[in-house]
This record gives structure tokens, sequence and C-alpha cells, in this order.
């Protein structure tokens, strides 16, 4: 019996150090707000999420394989804390795994000296700029990417997979280098039209000052290829808050869709400040044919201007909880961009070129 509780003992004490060495963690945020939106007349009352951050619930671990190596794996999928359920539609187009558990990040990794090596789906590197340096975080109805990734119509069926996230990716990451840091990826296609990519994305980060760029290029079909490249930076003035600028171009075939913004946070106290202010040009037709009204196509293109206009404020009651409130306007000409979607609105691209608003007062707890 002795034997039996001092053997008992020794295993114990063994599986003690062995978890030592790994983690594993459950994390998540749960996201919602109240939001109006309006386009030509239309509006709708909704309880909306991620109108500050996106919801979700996630998994990673890591390993400490010895010698400075480890390995981890990172498994985020999205949900939609109105209804609580996942998404049924994603901005990812031909990569969007709508119906995947884990359709935010699904990796498994090894890292050390040498960098990070990462296999699986994940952003690509010409995401990170438009996130990175949005005050908003591409969230919400002030988010920069209301004017940038709208996948229906940017081609040919809306299959440019790759403009926030690709499936089948190898990917390297720098190891810490002073202040630079940087990433390349390639994605195999394996079938699937606007997965196939290549990019890379590099930047240096010292005292106030962050600047990044990337280039990415995606077989959007076998016989065209879409070019994404983008360069951003901000800067922290002490007692004036973080400016940000972003600059990018996506070309595919003969669509050329041009985005640029600034932006402005304003720490006080427990609030932060924000504005943002942007616009989008669109020239060109990618194969497929322009929006005249009563155009149903899903090749239909908008083409011309818009701009988009954001304030806001965050209000931190923890360190996990955030009460927001945000307003946004988008003028339109010759386009149909948006402040949020309209739920059974259609799909026709009548009226186009008029303007939209939205607003959102919301709640956002992170776990």
């Amino acid at each position: 019996m002795k034997k039996s509780l001092l053997a008992l003992a020794a295993l114990t004490g063994f599986a003690g150090v062995a978890s030592a060495q790994s983690s594993v963690t459950l994390f998540g945020v749960v996201d919602l707000s109240m939001r109006s939106v309006e386009y030509n007349g239309v509006s709708q009352n909704q309880l909306a999420t991620d109108g500050n951050a996106s919801s979700r619930l996630g998994f990673r671990g890591v390993e400490d394989l010895g010698g400075g190596m480890r390995a981890s794996f990172w498994l985020e999928g999205a949900l939609s804390a109105d209804t609580g359920t996942q998404p049924l539609t994603s901005i990812d187009g031909g990569s969007s795994n709508a119906n995947g558990s884990f359709q935010r990040r699904a990796t498994v990794s090894l890292s050390g000296g040498f960098g990070e090596v990462r296999l699986g789906r994940d952003y690509t590197p010409t995401f990170w700029n438009w996130t990175m340096f949005d005050p908003f975080g591409t969230n919400g109805v002030a988010a920069a990417t209301n004017l940038g990734l709208e996948v229906a119509g940017l081609t040919p069926g809306g299959s440019y997979g790759t403009l926030v996230r690709a499936n089948n990716t190898v990917g390297y990451h720098l190891p810490a280098m002073g202040g630079l840091y940087g990433q390349v990826m390639v994605a195999a296609g394996e079938n699937v039209n606007g997965n196939k990519y290549m990019g890379g994305r590099v930047g240096y980060r010292t005292g106030p000052i962050d600047v990044a760029a990337s280039w990415g290029q995606t077989e959007v079909t076998p016989a065209l290829d879409g070019d994404n490249w983008n360069i951003a930076g901000s800067f922290n003035l002490d007692g004036f808050g973080r400016f940000s600028a972003f600059y990018g171009e996506i070309d595919v075939g003969s669509l050329t869709q041009k985005n640029w913004f600034v932006g402005y946070q304003m720490p006080l106290g427990a609030f932060t400040l924000k504005a943002t202010y942007g616009e989008v040009e669109r020239s060109g037709v990618p194969g497929g044919v322009s929006c005249a009204v009563g155009n149903v196509s899903s090749t239909c293109v908008a083409q011309g201007k818009a701009s988009q206009l954001g304030l806001g404020f965050t209000y931190d009651l923890s360190k996990r909880t955030v009460l927001y409130g945000t307003y946004a306007q988008t003028d339109n000409s010759g386009t149909r961009f948006r402040n949020g979607s309209l739920v059974n609105a259609g799909t026709t691209y009548n009226n186009l070129g008029k303007d939209a608003t939205g607003y959102e007062f919301g709640v956002r707890h992170s776990f």
C-alpha cells in the first residue's frame, strides 16, 4: 500500500512538472450594441454585434520544447453574440469558411530564436495595416473597411478570397530584432478561386513611431491575378494623442480601387476619443459589368468615389469591460458603401450615389 502511494505521488509530481511547461487558455470577446443604420431613406434599428471588437471564442496553447523552442496552437471561432450563432457570411470571399468552427484562425506553429513558422488559416499580411492603424480597429459603423472590403462586386463572383484571411497558409514571422518586424505568407489554392496567395509585410516600431508596408498577390481565377498593397503609419505625440494614416491599392484586371484614411485617438482618463476620415475611388471593371439601376449581377462593380467620417468614444469600466459609442456618415458618388448592413434590404444596385449614416452604443467584454 505504501509503495503504491509512493508511486502515485511520484507520478503526480512528474505530471506537475510536465504541465508547468505547457498551458492552454480559453479566451473570447462578447460585443453587442444598439445600432441604427440608414441608406437612401431605408433605415433599420438593430441589436448588432462587433461594434468595438469582433465577438469570438477561442483556445490557444503553448508547450516549451526546451532549447528556446516552443510549439503552439490557436483555434478561434467567430460568434454572432446577438443570436448566439456563428456568422453566416464573411467579407473573406472565397476563403470565408462561413460554416467552419474556427473561421477566424486555426494554426499550429513552431517558434524560437529563428522566429516563427506558422501553418493553417490566418490573417494575410496585407490586412494587418488596415486594422492596426484604424482607430476603430476595422469594427463597427466607422470601420475603415466599410470603404474597402466590400467583396461583392470587387471581382467576378466576389471571389477575391484573401482580403482578410486565407486558408492553407504557410507563414514565417521574424524574431524580435529591435524595432523591426515582418512576415511572409503563401497559401495553396487547392482548386478554390481567390485563395491562392503570396505576400509579405515589413515594419519598424520605435518609441512613438510605427510604420509598415505590405504587398500581396492573389490568383482570382487561373487567368486573372489581383495585386494588393498598402503602407501605413502612426505617431504618438505626448499629451496630444495618436495620429495615424493609411494608403492602399487593390488591382484586379482593369479594376483599380484606391483607399486612404487618417485617424486620431486621444486618451482622457478612462475615456478615449476617436476620429477618422477616409476616401475610396473605384474605376474599371474586372471582367464583369458596371453597375446600373436595377442590376443584380454578382459581377456588378459600383464605380465612383465615397468618403466616410467617423467619430466615437470608449469608456473603460475595467481592463476587460468597455462602453462605447460611434457615429459615422458616408457620402457616395456612384457607389453604395454603407456604415453597416441592412438586413433584408435586397441586393439590387438601385439608387446608387446616396448617403448613408450609422450610429451605435454598446458594451464589450473580454475574457
